[in-house]
């Protein structure tokens, strides 16, 4: 077997990236002056004074959150114009001097508030860009900036399950390109928030390549190294030249961990993809897209190919001039997340019979796979790199769903390809065939009765393991999805 393959087995996920996967679904919120200017990026020169939102609920935020399933919120406290949402000791331009709560408030306390009070989790997105900055260009100088804010919010909020930086990048007024310094950023988020994952620009969490809610039909969380650095690099923040460039990989490509994309990788890393889209065509609260609200079904479709395609799902959830969720985006919502748990409500194998064609040892047996016990699973022994599941259902059941998991914190992404078969009326039936799994797969296709499901891995690296196979029927039409 070639050694790259072996170190590639060998690849694992951090903690907090593990803990970061289990999460699956949450928000963002996209909330500024931008949501009174009407605008998606502001220029940096918008009064404080237009800031002043009549009804901002924080616990109708969470709890539309919670409503569609989702395990955490991540907020927008500083967006590219600069102001802060919160009352920064290092800046005038934020909610300190707006006439909301007579420039007593802090949106971003009472989010991280409301998000515990919900059982969310609470995750902050902060701008490199500053376009209302004077030191930004000066990239010492704001460099320093940019830290104290950053650790305003690290240090002030509670627990942050997140940092998100999309690195976007521009002149300051003296005319320079900003350099900025990611290492210091990064060096004091592990010091101050150790248990956050750093996204999209940064070490954790990759982006997907698309905002479009769209994943790759094979999502591998091994990558080169290379691809981690193109993103800080790529990512808007400084200008490669074209030597350096090409040694990199662009994230927007299709092919970034199969056995030819990693085979001359200099090193390997556990890099996964988060997937995200907006519940609009926008990003910020645009009163002309009230009727241009994703449906229940569109977003569906986006949960199980992102969720469902080893990656998590970050949705953006404008508030409006309010400072409220707009009725059509809290209904939405709500039908979604009663969508997600009633599909998901009862694995209809869990008393199924499951056997196999090899089993490692009595620890790792075929029955491990009808648990939910993340220390449980099945594997084969090493070497064995092609391999069957079949599960004998205690009776004929209707079902359009399975969901298949590898047990990543033990052995990192394995399989390579697979099929899956069911058994009707004696005969073995093939109705999906995928490529990875990784942390989740949810395979979709058209309701069908059986009695048995065959799992057949028909590659894999070094070895496979199956955590948990569970068997679902949606009342939702799957196919195409």
């Amino acid at each position: 077997m070639d050694d790259f393959i072996i170190k590639a087995a060998g690849v694992l996920p951090s903690e907090r990236q593990y803990v970061w996967q289990q999460m699956e679904f949450y928000a963002f919120i996209h909330f500024t002056v931008n949501t009174f200017t009407d605008r998606e990026w502001g220029y940096g020169d918008e009064a404080p004074a237009i800031f002043n939102p009549p009804a901002l609920n924080a616990d109708q935020w969470a709890e539309t959150c919670r409503a569609a399933g989702m395990k955490g919120l991540i907020l927008t406290c500083k967006h590219h114009d600069g102001f802060c949402l919160w009352p920064s000791r290092f800046t005038g331009h934020s909610v300190k001097n707006s006439p909301w709560k007579d420039g007593k408030g802090d949106v971003v306390r009472e989010v991280s508030d409301a998000c515990r009070r919900a059982g969310l989790k609470f995750g902050i997105y902060i701008s490199p860009w500053d376009r209302h900055e004077k030191t930004y260009g000066d990239s010492e100088a704001y460099n320093r900036y940019f830290i104290n804010q950053l650790t305003e919010l690290l240090t002030g909020y509670g627990d942050i399950f997140c940092v998100w930086f999309d690195g976007a990048c521009g002149e300051g007024p003296n005319g320079k390109r900003q350099i900025y310094d990611w290492e210091a950023y990064y060096k004091i988020i592990r010091e101050l928030q150790p248990q956050a994952v750093i996204s999209v620009c940064g070490p954790d969490v990759r982006w997907c390549g698309n905002e479009a809610g769209h994943c790759r039909k094979s999502e591998w969380s091994v990558v080169p190294r290379e691809l981690q650095d193109a993103e800080k690099i790529a990512g808007k923040s400084q200008k490669a030249d074209d030597g350096e460039f090409s040694k990199l990989i662009n994230s927007m490509e299709q092919d970034l961990g199969s056995r030819a994309a990693i085979k001359n990788a200099s090193e390997l890393i556990w890099y996964p993809a988060e997937v995200n889209t907006s519940t609009r065509p926008g990003w910020f609260y645009h009163s002309a897209e009230d009727h241009s609200v994703k449906t229940a079904e569109q977003l569906l479709k986006v949960y199980l190919n992102s969720v469902g395609g080893n990656s998590c799902f970050l949705l953006n959830i404008p508030p409006d001039g309010r400072g409220l969720i707009h009725e059509n985006d809290v209904a939405v919502l709500e039908k979604l997340g009663g969508t997600i748990k009633k599909t998901f409500c009862e694995n209809l194998a869990a008393k199924a019979v499951a056997t196999a064609s090899e089993s490692l040892n009595d620890a790792h047996l075929p029955d491990n796979i009808l648990s939910e016990n993340k220390d449980s699973f099945w594997r084969p022994a090493a070497g064995t790199e092609a391999a069957e599941l079949v599960l004998t259902l205690e009776s004929e059941k209707t079902f359009n769903i399975i969901v298949l998991k590898e047990n990543i914190s033990y052995s990192g992404q394995h399989v390579e390809s697979f099929t899956l078969e069911v058994l009707q009326n004696g005969c073995w039936m093939r109705v999906f065939e995928g490529t990875v799994i990784g942390y989740k797969r949810i395979c979709c296709f058209n309701k069908i009765s059986a009695s048995g499901i065959r799992l057949k891995i028909t590659a894999s690296r070094l070895f496979p393991t199956i955590e948990y196979l569970g068997v679902f029927l949606s009342e939702v039409e799957l196919s195409g999805m």
